[in-house]
């Protein structure tokens, strides 16, 4: 089930279904250590009427959504039998490790009513099964989960009044199926403790004058030790929840409008799709440096892990959406996390646990019994161009030479070594979609970009040696692309080529992937008015656009990943379809040859969910959510896409100045 709303710190990232639901609790890093995870829920319930009913079990209208200019949730549900709306305001403290729910009760009838509102949770802390406790605490009227130094703490209160009930159980164990049933009659059995694998249950409640509403507050700290989430729950009664759900609003407020854009042209729809995507970056942005690739755990099962990783290529291309949007901060602290993972020989891994340690991998060392790397190069390549936009941004040269010897220079010194001696293309690894093993097109132009790149930092800090190894390299790369991956007869670049030590290119793979002609565009082998790339952009576009009711662009022939139909060339994908936007911005002479991006940018906004969440890909037929949702590439190739359109706009001179970063 795709995540309506991802709310986060930094520290902690919570993720909510389409019920409101908690269904992920990442601590003490975002993307690692899932407390909740998988099939697990936090759920909210309503007993009236003598009758218990969950948001979950389908009789309430929801709406989830996410304030346009704060990371903080709302979630409005109707239940026209019980005649009761719930107004559900969510906030992730920016200042402490604590959720914070705001729940308004309203009475729809004419008549005085009594409920009773139930809080339910599951936690696997630690991410694994068993040994975990649960307790009532009488002295201080909460909750407490733990196991070793996963804590947490639920505490609810209206007005003076805690809550009033409780019971602590198990779950999905010994033939008991929750908890939760316990609260099925409205009264709960006062379990004070458990141990195993442990649920609880707290009830508060609630008198509803004929037409009237109550309000209450949830919380749910966490911390390494009892007394730290003791004191964060003191902390909040002490400035009171209300005071900790505005001044967090007011903290994302300021953050995100720090830089007054005008988006001239663009409807209210994409703007605030451009807001939300800078937001849902930010939330999947760890503060130790690492920015995942989603927090969606349902992915677990589907498959046999999930996206909570830091790919250094998706998290470079995050790290450029912050810098453009203003904030340096986010990709300071993934570059200083780079030069801490990459290798002593100057490759990035596949992927990365946010506690700087390796990641799961399907890529083997050892192919066709020859050794291997088993990496995607582009990965290494792309934050070399990633921490040269960064510099462009933030002019911080003491930054740039602090990580010179221990992430540019072993980075650049590989791309320049790791070359074919025949053909001077990059030798082969996997692809961008992490697939195939050959030489492609994209990751030799990112090579491209990122040896410039490397030859720029070395410009500037006056190492001429190495600038000069640095930029031969660069040029004999794009000599190598133009001479090996491109097909002059038809006008289009090869997916990748297999090559032969001793012969050189042996076979070409000419499979039609959008990846291709972009990686050329973008990392700048050429430039965007060359004829070359436009024959091969709109072949391609021909090609690989989806010819439903939906539309957008495949990633390339034949694409089997989630496929939906087999007669399509593949599902559309946010990413792909915007590089296309991408390019045509940056070619535009004119407000009219902005038309088709602002038409990808509205469909962006049409797909999303309506709390804004952009998902990896869609159904072709329905436009409903496949694969990760949110995925963080996507919304940062959003975010891209809109300032590559504002700087175009400022470019032609259009209106007044769009982009007040630059």
């Amino acid at each position: 089930m795709p995540r309506s709303i991802v709310l986060g710190n930094g520290n902690i990232l919570v993720g909510f279904d389409k019920f409101g639901s908690v269904r992920d609790f990442y601590f003490p890093y975002v993307g690692l250590e899932n407390q909740v995870g998988g099939r697990l829920s936090h759920r909210i319930g309503i007993f009236s009427d003598n009758t218990l009913s969950w948001l979950s079990d389908g009789s309430w209208e929801i709406k989830v959504n996410c304030e346009a200019d704060s990371m903080c949730g709302v979630v409005l549900a109707t239940n026209r039998v019980k005649k009761i709306t719930l107004e559900i305001h969510d906030s992730v403290y920016n200042e402490k490790n604590v959720l914070v729910r705001k729940v308004i009760v309203r009475n729809e009838s004419g008549e005085r009513k009594p409920v009773k509102l139930f809080f339910y949770h599951e936690f696997r802390l630690y991410s694994a099964e068993g040994g975990d406790t649960a307790y009532y605490d009488p002295v201080h009227k909460v909750i407490v989960h733990y196991k070793g130094k996963r804590v947490f703490l639920a505490n609810c209160f209206s007005g003076t009044r805690n809550f009033d009930d409780f019971a602590v159980g198990s779950f999905a164990s010994e033939g008991k199926e929750g908890t939760f049933r316990d609260a099925e009659d409205g009264m709960l059995s006062r379990n004070a403790i458990e141990h195993g694998q442990v649920d609880s249950v707290m009830g508060i409640s609630l008198f509803l004058e004929p037409k009237g509403e109550t309000v209450s507050y949830y919380t749910l700290a966490v911390g390494e030790s009892v007394k730290e989430v003791h004191d964060i729950d003191a902390e909040i009664r002490s400035k009171s929840p209300e005071h900790v759900i505005q001044t967090t609003g007011n903290f994302w407020r300021a953050w995100l409008k720090k830089y007054d854009f005008h988006f001239q042209g663009l409807s209210q729809e994409v703007i605030d799709l451009f807001g939300k995507s800078l937001l849902n970056i930010r939330a999947h942005a760890d503060n130790h440096g690492a920015i995942i690739a989603s927090s969606d755990s349902d992915m677990l099962q589907g498959g046999k892990d999930t996206y909570s990783y830091m790919w250094p290529r998706d998290a470079s291309f995050s790290a450029m959406a912050l810098d453009r949007a203003g904030d340096t901060n986010v990709a300071k602290r993934y570059f200083e996390f780079c030069s801490q993972i990459i290798s002593e020989d100057g490759y990035f891994m596949h992927k990365y646990r946010p506690d700087f340690s390796l990641g799961s991998s399907w890529h083997p060392w050892i192919r066709d019994g020859k050794t291997q790397l088993p990496i995607q190069e582009d990965e290494t390549a792309t934050v070399l161009v990633a921490l040269w936009k960064h510099y462009e941004h933030s002019r911080d040269l003491e930054f740039i030479e602090s990580v010179y010897n221990s992430l540019i220079k072993p980075a650049g010194f590989f791309l320049a070594n790791y070359r074919d001696e025949k053909t001077r293309l990059p030798r082969a690894s996997y692809d961008l979609w992490e697939e195939k093993y050959g030489v492609h097109t994209y990751t030799a132009a990112s090579v491209y970009g990122g040896l410039v790149s490397a030859a720029n930092f070395a410009r500037v800090l006056g190492k001429k040696t190495s600038e000069e190894a640095f930029t031969s390299a660069a040029e004999e790369v794009k000599s190598a692309i133009l001479e090996y991956l491109y097909d002059k007869k038809i006008g289009l670049f090869y997916k990748s080529v297999e090559i032969d030590e001793s012969k050189g290119v042996i076979s070409k793979d000419s499979t039609s992937d959008i990846s291709s002609v972009y990686g050329i565009f973008t990392f700048g082998v050429l430039l965007a008015d060359d004829p070359i790339l436009g024959v091969a952009f709109e072949k391609l576009r021909k090609i690989l656009t989806v010819e439903t009711s939906v539309g957008g662009i495949a990633r390339y022939e034949k694409d089997y990943y989630w496929r939906v139909d087999a007669k399509l060339p593949g599902n559309p994908w946010f990413v792909t379809t915007l590089w296309y936007a991408e390019y045509l911005i940056a070619r535009a002479k004119n407000e009219k040859d902005l038309e088709i991006p602002i038409e990808i940018f509205q469909f962006s906004a049409r797909y999303s969910s309506g709390s804004g969440v952009l998902s990896e890909q869609i159904n072709p037929y329905s436009g409903a959510p496949l694969s990760a949702a949110p995925l963080v590439w996507s919304h940062a190739a959003f975010v891209n896409s809109v300032i590559a359109y504002l700087d175009r706009l400022d470019t032609l001179g259009v209106g007044s100045k769009c982009n007040p970063v630059n």
